[in-house]
């Protein structure tokens, strides 16, 4: 390849970036946009995966910097199906429980329905949790760790030796993405082999997701597998669910479903 080549290569997969950064496309679209071929397409977006530059997804890709969203983004979304859900996973909790307390928004809204329950200690690595239970009568434990934005949640090597020094019994965890089969999408390895641990150091685990966060992934290459028999909160369809329930899952559907209203806000996988 002449350097002239490699310039219009370096060229076509910034502009690449630029078009992903506004919202899916097709790689047929950008082969399209390009007047290339649907290889040359594909080995440009491989090569700025592996560079960390966008995340793949099926079909085509995102702009990695834009695939995940912020805590802020996400906390009024589903608001009625979230509380619904934290209602049902704070009736789980029992009298002197250590709970585990993952980040996310509907973990959040749990945090909230466990803030005047003065016989518990929740044990969390979430910032939004942190604030929820600031000044409530809960005891809490803090999780150490370095701060990941944008979802406002602590891990690393500290935070995880943390948790293999103790077993709560009971944990809840967010998600970005849902499968019965592979478990949850996350955007980070770090994150991804986070949630493996809490779901795996705890008597019993939970999984908290509206209706959108299920059937798939969020977009993002990475997994954290659920032990057998883990649990789920949801708020999504009979169908849905019985994807879960087939798949060896704990069902426990919320009160409340996006058939009742709550779900008013768009379908979004991140």
């Amino acid at each position: 390849m002449t350097s002239g080549e490699r310039s219009a290569t370096r060229r076509r997969r910034e502009r690449m970036v630029e078009l992903l950064g506004a919202g899916d496309i097709s790689v047929h679209d950008l082969a399209a946009e390009f007047d290339v071929s649907l290889s040359t397409v594909r080995r440009d977006l491989a090569t700025l995966a592996a560079l960390g530059r966008i995340t793949r997804t099926y079909g085509g890709a995102v702009d990695h910097r834009a695939a995940e969203r912020s805590w802020h983004d996400k906390e009024h979304e589903q608001r009625g199906e979230k509380d619904a859900i934290a209602r049902a996973a704070a009736a789980l909790v029992r009298s002197g429980d250590v709970v585990l307390l993952d980040a996310g928004t509907t973990v959040a809204r749990l945090a909230h329905e466990l803030r005047d329950r003065g016989d518990l200690t929740v044990v969390t690595n979430g910032l939004s949790t942190l604030v929820e239970l600031a000044d409530a009568e809960v005891e809490v434990v803090v999780l150490g760790g370095r701060l990941r934005r944008p979802n406002e949640s602590l891990l690393g090597t500290r935070t995880e030796q943390a948790l293999r020094r103790l077993t709560p019994d009971i944990a809840f965890l967010g998600v970005d993405g849902l499968d019965p089969g592979r478990g949850i999408n996350c955007p980070d390895p770090e994150q991804a082999a986070l949630k493996e641990t809490m779901a795996g150091c705890a008597r019993a685990a939970w999984v908290l997701a509206d209706h959108s966060k299920l059937g798939g992934g969020g977009g993002f290459p990475y997994w954290a597998p659920m032990p057998a028999g883990t649990g789920l909160i949801s708020g999504g369809g009979e169908r849905e669910l019985a994807a879960f329930t087939d798949a060896g899952w704990s069902v426990h559907p919320s009160a409340v479903s996006p058939a009742d209203g709550a779900g008013g806000a768009p379908l979004h996988t991140s």
